[in-house]
């Protein structure tokens, strides 16, 4: 379509257009394009906004896809697990008996619990999922009785099938209704026309499982075998894909990290040996600069060692010749002492033969 006229199109509207076929052929296939040459007439909208919201609410469905409720049911009573089913039915309903007499005995295999609302109000019907969907139950069911055309109006509510389209438990409805089919009814994991119909559908299942592993309990082991292998061989496959292309991401991963690396050893490489060419360059401008000055130094400091030396050895024979005088000194002072101590003696024994004299005397 060419600029002029795609600019006069307008989104979600309907046109009649005049134009051509054109084939084009590409890559050995041939194509066919419509190629727009005026625009006849713009139609009246005939969707309206609702609709639409309809129609993508039911996509997203269908992209979602809908839970296998047999399926379900089979894998927890193989697993000996009971199922948890949240009924909501109105305020007066009396179809309850209908489902009790449906599911007749295979009751024991369900834990089912009852929940009342106002059936035709959208917002009632919305408080009552938010509350048992937080009580996370494996199964929801929406149940009435019956009634007039206009009072189903509710269960094609917008915002009542967003949220029920977003439940994570597996979503039922059996309205009573066999005619028309609301909104609900399409979005619903699985739709039962009338209430006993749910019932006797769960009875169904659990009479059929049953009856399998009563006839052929080495079928009923096979059936699961193929489905584990089924699994396990799609696992396998996805793992091998998964694997494959981590080994091709590793490897590309490992053939740039060697680049990068080759050009970062060269970079360092280069940058290293202009800066041992700086540091040698360096290296010689000092030992130019200053080996002189460090000769000079070093013979000073040997000319001061020398004198220091010398300075020691004197110094030790001043002290040798001090340690020797004190000694004789010291020799000299004790010979002195001696005879002082002799003629002190002597001197007192003088003293008392002249006392001794004087005693007599008297």
């Amino acid at each position: 379509m060419p600029g002029l006229l795609r600019s006069k199109i307008v989104n979600n509207e309907i046109y009649t257009l005049r134009g051509f076929i054109e084939k084009r052929i590409k890559n050995s296939s041939i194509e066919l394009v419509f190629v727009v040459d005026e625009i006849i007439s713009q139609e009246e909208k005939s969707i309206s906004e609702d609709d639409l919201k309809r129609y993508d609410l039911i996509q997203k469905k269908l992209a979602k896809g809908s839970r296998d409720l047999e399926n379900f049911i089979r894998d927890k009573v193989l697993q000996h697990q009971k199922v948890r089913i949240a009924n909501i039915y109105g305020h007066s309903a009396i179809v309850q008996k209908d489902f009790n007499e449906g599911l007749d005995v295979s009751s024991t295999e369900f834990e089912i619990d009852d929940y009342n609302c106002n059936i035709t109000s959208a917002t009632s019907i919305t408080d009552i999922l938010n509350k048992v969907s937080s009580l996370h139950y494996d199964v929801i069911a929406l149940i009435r009785g019956g009634g007039d055309k206009q009072s189903f109006e509710v269960f094609s509510n917008l915002i009542l099938a967003d949220h029920f389209i977003n439940l994570k438990a597996i979503t039922i409805t059996a309205l009573g209704h066999t005619v028309d089919e609301t909104l609900l009814d399409k979005l619903a994991d699985k739709r039962f026309h009338l209430p006993h119909d749910y019932g006797s559908g769960l009875h169904l299942v659990i009479t059929k499982l049953q009856e399998e592993k009563s006839n052929s309990r080495a079928l009923l082991i096979e059936e699961v075998k193929k489905d584990v292998s089924k699994q396990f061989v799609e696992q396998v496959s996805t793992l091998t894909d998964q694997l494959k292309k981590k080994n091709n991401e590793f490897t590309e991963a490992q053939k740039t990290f060697k680049e990068n690396l080759e050009q970062q050893t060269k970079s360092f490489n280069d940058q290293l040996k202009v800066r041992n060419d700086e540091v040698e360059k360096l290296k010689k401008e000092i030992t130019d600069t200053y080996g002189k000055q460090v000769n000079t130094l070093n013979e000073q400091l040997k000319k001061k060692n020398d004198e220091f030396q010398k300075l020691q050895e004197n110094a030790a024979k001043q002290i040798d010749e001090l340690n020797k005088n004190f000694t004789e000194q010291q020799k000299q002072r004790q010979e002195e002492m001696e005879l002082t101590k002799k003629e002190i003696a002597n001197l007192h024994e003088k003293i008392y033969s002249l006392l001794s004299v004087k005693k007599q005397q008297f």
